[in-house]
């Protein structure tokens, strides 16, 4: 994790772009002292994003589950919603 006062990425957008993409790792923009921003490598962002969508997916069934609305019969039937539920949120995000 790097910390950078905000004046960084106007003065070192190459260097901070460079590390970004290189570690998958966000850097941290403060103004006056405070943290104001997060800059991260737009492929990190969106496997962070697709990781939350499924994950909150998989929390919901749980839940479902739990509630006794959601059941499935077999491993392979779960398997293959689960797989088909990765595969509309990859289409969404252009993989």
């Amino acid at each position: 994790m790097k910390i950078k006062p905000s004046a960084a990425i106007r003065n070192n957008y190459n260097e901070i772009s460079q590390y970004c993409k290189e570690t998958g790792q966000p850097v941290y923009l403060t103004k006056n002292g405070e943290g104001d921003l997060v800059v991260m490598d737009i492929h990190a962002f969106e496997a962070q994003r697709n990781r939350l969508e499924i994950e909150a997916k998989l929390l919901q069934a749980q839940y479902e589950r739990k509630m006794g609305t959601a059941q499935y019969h077999t491993v392979d039937e779960c398997m293959d919603r689960l797989k088909a539920t990765i595969e509309t949120a990859e289409k969404r995000h252009g993989k």
